[in-house]
């Protein structure tokens, strides 16, 4: 009997886990980051729109920003519902995309896409740790963070195959559709105050090869007032880190493409590389257990920077094989950098996980949108190496900021 509950059990995890992947995957690697993908696309077929892409990558990094917040106040109680808006904001978004001929309809659009993420990753995170067992945790939630490299590949795939922006964006509206009630309808039958509540004599929010470095709260408790201090550090690193990484997420397809380094026609061969690397984000759980939470953290933030650097040298080079591994490598570095902010929040916040995952998210997004329109200002005056210079340098930074300890 024991026996049949655990195989059931795990069968349950998989299956939920492998449909928040494809909600993640749509909303994350589709609606959101697909902006930076269509850019060279969008510039060729709606010339009018080519001004305001920096500032379309900052909406949509704002408005996931403004739903993590709206997410990290009840997500943990109603994550159906956080799954939901998820779907819905993304798909409107895509179908925005698929439609915008002017500046700003299209920045609009963008705004609204963006949110789907914010409400997506905060949402699951209760979901899976509801039914998931605890010392599978850290890998299940590795899994379905990795989706964004899954979004991204199928993003890329359409672009390949394409013709035009239009038709593109409304097959992504209709996988976004899909995607939601894959993940709605397990969470509403395996999800509850009966399955939320779990045994936390082994909080299913610690990732395993540690105890957590706080005391464990119940599933329901609120953070307290001091424990917000707990994420200063993690989000300082992660504002500076999605600075540093908003460069290749907003403008390393453009910067690619417009230096002769990879042929236009084959901008999606950049994005698939990224997603193919972004893969390695399921090894999230591995690497926390061997190297620490600082230590996976630095080692995703060296290989953004390196990422970085890299599409500089394709630019100068023209090489596409560097370019392509650049993209690859960004993609590992990301994912894993994604994941192990999952993993700081459920260590640090044990009885909000779903909460603490937004606060350091929103910090990410934050980074991102300030450095999309940075470096949107900086393109009319510096060259790709110029850009590329102070975003590896904000990555290494980040690295350090998570180690350096205070006196």
């Amino acid at each position: 009997m024991t026996g049949t509950t655990v195989d059931r059990r795990a069968g349950a995890g998989l299956g939920t886990a492998m449909a928040g992947m494809l909600l993640i995957a749509a909303t994350y690697g589709m609606a959101r980051f697909g902006v930076g993908l269509f850019a060279p696309v969008l510039s060729a077929q709606r010339p009018d729109l080519t001004g305001v892409l920096g500032w379309a990558g900052a909406a949509q990094f704002t408005s996931y920003s403004l739903a993590a917040v709206v997410a990290a106040r009840w997500v943990d109680r109603r994550p159906r519902a956080g799954l939901l808006l998820a779907g819905a904001t993304a798909v409107l978004g895509c179908l925005g995309v698929a439609v915008a001929s002017t500046p700003l309809l299209f920045v609009v659009a963008v705004f609204v896409g963006g949110m789907g993420g914010g409400f997506a990753s905060p949402a699951l995170v209760p979901v899976i740790d509801a039914v998931v067992a605890p010392h599978t945790a850290a890998t299940a939630q590795s899994v379905v963070n990795s989706g964004t490299a899954v979004g991204v590949i199928g993003a890329g795939v359409v672009a390949s195959t394409a013709a035009a922006v239009g038709p593109a964006w409304v097959f992504m509206a209709l996988v976004c559709a899909a995607a939601t009630a894959a993940a709605w309808y397990p969470a509403r039958v395996r999800t509850g105050p009966a399955t939320a509540r779990r045994d936390t004599a082994v909080p299913a929010s610690v990732p395993a090869g540690g105890p957590p470095s706080v005391p464990v709260r119940g599933p329901s408790a609120p953070p307290t007032r001091g424990s917000w201090r707990l994420l200063v550090r993690p989000g300082a690193a992660a504002v500076v880190a999605g600075a540093g990484s908003s460069l290749v997420w907003t403008f390393g397809p453009l910067l690619l493409t417009g230096s002769g380094a990879v042929p236009p026609a084959r901008v999606g061969g950049l994005w698939i590389a990224l997603g193919l690397g972004g893969v390695l984000g399921a090894l999230t759980g591995t690497l926390v257990r061997r190297a620490g939470i600082r230590g996976a953290w630095c080692w995703c933030a060296g290989a953004l920077a390196v990422a970085a650097a890299g599409v500089a040298v394709s630019v100068v080079a023209g090489s596409a094989w560097v370019a392509h591994g650049s993209m690859a490598l960004f993609g590992a570095g990301y994912m894993g950098l994604s994941g192990v902010l999952i993993l700081w929040a459920r260590r640090l916040w044990p009885g909000g996980a779903g909460a603490g995952t937004s606060v350091l998210f929103i910090a990410l997004a934050t980074g991102q949108a300030l450095g999309s329109a940075g470096f949107g200002l900086a393109r009319e005056v510096a060259g790709p190496a110029g850009l590329a210079v102070p975003a590896a340098g904000l990555c290494v930074l980040a690295g350090v900021a998570a180690v350096v300890r205070k006196r």
